[in-house]
């Protein structure tokens, strides 16, 4: 696995597919990262506050939108 250290610098737009996916437009740096010995190799997401914020929204829609075009159950358990 390729492992990477990807800097957020810009949320463009958000958006939901077909299969369940929520897809970023992002402006990214993006810079190979080399595994540090003994710790499993990871990519690491790195982001200002304010961007982390963006992303809520961004997210907090897209997730209402996902969850509108569900169908609704007919048989209303609770519980």
């Amino acid at each position: 696995m390729k492992t990477h250290q990807i800097e957020i610098q810009k949320f463009k737009a958000a958006s939901a597919n077909q299969h369940g996916q929520i897809l970023f437009k992002v402006d990214a740096l993006v810079a190979p990262k080399t595994p540090i010995d003994g710790i499993e190799p990871s990519s690491i997401l790195l982001m200002t506050e304010q961007n982390a914020r963006v992303l809520m929204a961004l997210l907090k829609v897209q997730l209402a939108e996902v969850d509108s075009k569900k169908p609704k159950s007919r048989h209303g358990r609770h519980g």
